[in-house]
């Protein structure tokens, strides 16, 4: 055999790195590509509205929102909650009902059972006379108001009703899927930088707040922690080089314990992942070898 070229389609296996210069090329099969800038949310901003928040809040997982957005998002759950109640209660209330016509038609057949042993009817004409119908259509004698619509899938006589569930009443957290409650959210208060020379507004600038300890500024690149018993915003490092010295507020000099410091969740990404997965991927045709 000769000698492999640059380009060389001798090879009788068409190798891992062949397919994939090959895949890049093409267009075809999946493609990983680090998630830019522009796509991660700032840590200052509403899980929820991907906006900086006026009046932040945060949960007891450390996801931060706006109090706005947040608190419209438990009332439309519990609204919905409310909605499935009723449809719920409708359901149980239908099939008690139903329950009572199947009582009802079973004694009324058993009756007619009864009286049909007592009574001699005859064979081929009813008591007045008449010959009874003869029709096998399905709307004879006023069928056609009782069998459902043909044209309509959910209306088929073999169509299978769904049963609702009862709902739950939680209301759990967009992000973290853990139960939500109004009382657990913590305000947020921000220290801002104080920079005389820096005109812009509060949205425009590239550094909004600091850390009110150690001054230090914030961004999505600082791990942050919030207090819970006063809501200040510090940093991880602040937490772990001062305040667990002696479990002191070095603002108020209240006692702390190791529940009152709140993880800051970071920035989340356009693909609803945190930054520790910053990578997303494209699914595209798939190559076959």
């Amino acid at each position: 055999m000769t000698r492999h070229a640059r380009n060389c389609t001798a090879g009788a296996v068409y190798t891992y790195h062949e397919k994939k210069k090959d895949a890049a090329a093409s267009g075809y099969g999946t493609q990983s590509e680090r998630v830019g800038k522009d796509s991660v949310k700032s840590f200052d901003c509403c899980s929820l509205t991907l906006q900086p928040c006026r009046n932040p809040v945060v949960t007891k997982e450390g996801y931060l929102f706006d109090k706005e957005a947040i608190l419209e998002y438990i009332i439309t759950k519990k609204n919905e909650y409310t909605r499935k109640l009723k449809q719920y209660e409708k359901q149980l209330k239908k099939e008690e009902n139903e329950k009572k016509e199947l009582a009802a038609a079973e004694k009324e057949a058993n009756l007619v059972k009864f009286m049909s042993r007592e009574k001699t009817i005859s064979n081929n004409k009813y008591s007045d006379g008449s010959q009874p119908s003869s029709s096998v259509s399905n709307l004879a004698n006023g069928k056609d108001k009782e069998l459902p619509s043909f044209w309509v899938p959910s209306q088929l006589p073999d169509a299978k009703i769904t049963k609702l569930e009862k709902p739950d009443p939680t209301v759990y957290c967009p992000i973290s899927c853990k139960p939500l409650k109004m009382k657990d959210l913590i305000d947020v208060k921000w220290t801002l930088v104080n920079d005389p020379d820096d005109k812009k507004s509060l949205i425009a600038k590239e550094n909004r707040y600091m850390c009110p300890i150690t001054h230090d500024i914030l961004s999505n690149a600082v791990p942050c922690a919030i207090i819970r018993t006063s809501g200040h915003v510090i940093t991880m490092e602040c937490v772990e080089k001062i305040i667990k010295k002696d479990w002191l507020h070095p603002l108020t000099g209240e006692k702390l314990k190791e529940k009152d410091i709140i993880p800051l969740q970071r920035g989340g990404t356009g693909y609803a992942l945190t930054n520790q997965n910053l990578e997303g991927k494209n699914e595209r045709p798939v190559l076959q070898a």
